[in-house]
């Protein structure tokens, strides 16, 4: 695989190189070529790939190096999966401090794009926990970087899009678990300022999220579902997740997500998770990562791929910009069946590029339809720039040059500890 998750027609890297990076040191370069270390590639824009230049695949760098299960600290290589580290450390009753949506994610690109959860407001993002990591630059030199040693270079690599240097391992502290299950409530909402009050209210649960309705009826938007959730506490089986039983196995030529598909879906989806009342128990992958359970389910959006438009804005007067989108949503009459709204904390990353920072985040999917979409998009991008807001560059395939620079401001100080001989398509693309 060489392209990113949200399958738009990105050009793809004219060379994949897949080799034992533990003991080898970069490539050759060209003076004209480049080099990006590639995972997975559940980006879903365009800071994976580099295009018509060289990319280099981190999935031999996959094994264990220590895990202390008295202390929670596990030492690994880059390319192993979050999937892969939740196998070996939740039967000792351990658990990543931070998850994002998905767990077939690399290590690597977890602190590259500096992967947030529904737990930020307690936790932070993942580069929170990071204790150490191991570069390897192209001047052939193997870096160790802590918040102490080579800190510039620790701080630009956390959220730093891969462009410091070659990520080879990490250390990570872990969280302790005594169970395999969640608790998790569910709470129906009818508006925005209803989920406000509710997030509010829910800051002593480890998750919080919110899955919105993007539909308005009888001209009320921001109707959705909250769901809060803590690590159950009794003693139990401490068993780790299965592999997908289902497949989207083929790509359809258009698009399955419509406006007549996703409101069938939001009202059943919204009527079932309504109906739950109190407590329920489930295992944490489910929770965790519901869309995991179907492989390949970006193929549902068809040839032409979509786009994930996820932003930030500030707390105050976070409500009334987070409304002002979903209107905008329901006005252009486009179709989202994955919303997802959530409040980030306080806790600063120490990722001089890192997109979490206090307020409220938004992240909405749609079908690409060309102009029409890019024009929606834009329309977003001018509310959230007014409101002094960012997005995030992991789930970005358009953002203007502009707004990434005014929602990074450490953008100087990072660009400093790049790597020369490494570059990729969203940093070009965005320096123009």
């Amino acid at each position: 695989m060489n392209g990113s998750w949200g399958g738009l027609p990105i050009a793809a890297a004219d060379r994949i190189l897949e080799r034992d990076w533990r003991f080898e040191t970069l490539p050759k370069l060209s003076p004209t070529d480049s080099v990006l270390p590639y995972g997975l590639g559940r980006s879903y824009g365009d800071s994976c790939i580099n295009s018509h230049a060289t990319q280099i695949s981190t999935r031999r760098l996959n094994r264990l190096i220590r895990f202390d299960a008295q202390q929670g600290l596990l030492q690994c290589e880059a390319g192993i999966t979050l999937d892969e580290i939740l196998q070996v450390v939740v039967p000792h009753g351990w658990f990543l401090p931070v998850l994002p949506g998905t767990r077939f994610v690399t290590l690597g690109g977890a602190i590259a794009n500096d992967v947030h959860g529904k737990n930020h407001h307690h936790a932070g993002s993942f580069g929170c926990h990071v204790q150490s990591l191991t570069l390897l630059r192209s001047d052939g030199e193997r870096y160790r970087c802590t918040p102490q040693e080579n800190a510039a270079l620790f701080a630009a690599t956390i959220g730093g899009l891969g462009l410091t240097g070659l990520l080879v391992s990490a250390e990570v502290k872990l969280v302790p678990v005594s169970s395999d299950q969640m608790e998790v409530e569910d709470l129906a909402f009818s508006s925005v300022e209803e989920f406000g009050q509710l997030s509010r209210d829910s800051t002593e649960w480890e998750y919080n999220v919110s899955w919105i309705d993007t539909f308005a009826r009888n001209g009320q938007v921001g109707r959705g579902i909250f769901s809060r959730a803590r690590h159950a506490h009794n003693s139990g089986t401490l068993k780790p997740g299965r592999r997908p039983r289902i497949a989207v196995p083929i790509t359809p030529p258009v698009s399955l997500i419509n406006k007549w598909t996703v409101d069938v879906f939001n009202r059943a989806y919204f009527a079932r998770r309504k109906q739950n009342k109190g407590l329920q128990y489930t295992h944490y992958q489910p929770y965790f990562f519901p869309l995991d359970g179907i492989a390949n389910w970006n193929r549902i959006y068809g040839r032409k791929g979509f786009y994930q438009y996820q932003c930030v804005v500030p707390r105050v007067g976070g409500e009334a910009v987070i409304e002002a989108l979903l209107r905008e949503v329901n006005r252009s009459g486009a179709a989202s069946f994955l919303t997802v709204l959530k409040e980030f904390g306080e806790q600063r990353s120490p990722g001089m590029l890192s997109f979490p920072r206090s307020g409220l985040t938004l992240a909405i999917d749609f079908p690409n339809r060309g102009e029409r979409t890019r024009n929606l998009l834009a329309s977003f991008d001018e509310i959230v720039q007014s409101a002094g807001g960012a997005l995030y560059p992991a789930k970005d395939a358009r953002m203007p040059a502009t707004l990434f620079t005014s929602g990074f401001p450490r953008l100087q100080e990072f660009v400093s500890e790049i790597d020369p001989k490494f570059s990729s398509t969203f940093w070009r693309r965005i320096q123009q």
